[in-house]
């Protein structure tokens, strides 16, 4: 399974990841974030790193912003995390892959709410609803996703942490599972925002590979 490891602040830590078996590095581009990449790194930093694929995460910002920041850092996709149209959506996958990020709670529809940016997008992530943007770092509950036609590939996120992987494991036998891209981590692997715990990845990514 593919896992991407969001919030990267440490350049350090980005060069090791893929050797720990992560696929993709998550910067998040959203000033009000503890892991705002650029309180940490510059753009010519995130240029020059070429050892993984590179997600920006925007939250309801500009187009044109966007766009520079993809080419400014050499970004592979972007996720958009916000309140983001499908139209501005398409803006922006014309220019780049684009994820985006839903945020549920209990009784949302999931096909409802997916269905206008089918056309407009190349994957989905399901997130947990909380105040505010960005990750909650609470559990997301995978049962919502259960016998709904999601349509796209899907980056399965929302509060998972060591010692999912068995759960994660069993989750990708079930039907739902089809369109699963891959596993997204972030706070629970930290020992401060930002600040990665590169053992609890490698094991976290081994475990659920094995």
């Amino acid at each position: 399974m593919r896992v991407k490891v969001c919030g990267m602040t440490q350049l350090q830590q980005v060069d090791q990841l893929e050797d720990l078996g992560a696929t993709f590095a998550g910067f998040i581009f959203y000033p009000k974030s503890p892991r705002y990449v650029l309180r940490h790194l510059t753009t010519t930093d995130l240029k020059k790193e070429k050892k993984i694929n590179k997600v920006g995460v925007f939250v309801n910002s500009g187009v044109e912003e966007v766009i520079q920041m993809v080419d400014e850092c050499r970004l592979h996709m972007v996720q958009l995390h916000g309140d983001e149209t499908p139209k501005y959506c398409e803006r922006i996958a014309d220019y780049v892959s684009v994820v985006k990020a839903f945020r549920l709670s209990e009784n949302d529809s999931i096909e409802w709410m997916v269905r206008p940016y089918l056309d407009v997008c190349d994957m989905f992530l399901f997130d947990t609803m909380g105040v505010g943007y960005g990750g909650t770092g609470k559990k997301f509950d995978w049962t919502m996703l259960k016998s709904q036609h999601i349509g796209k590939p899907y980056f399965l996120s929302g509060g998972i942490e060591p010692g999912d992987e068995q759960a994660l494991k069993e989750f990708a036998t079930q039907p739902e599972a089809k369109g699963l891209f891959a596993i997204d981590i972030n706070s629970r692997f930290e020992s401060s925002p930002g600040v990665k715990d590169l053992n609890l990845i490698e094991n976290f990514i081994k475990n659920l590979n094995d």
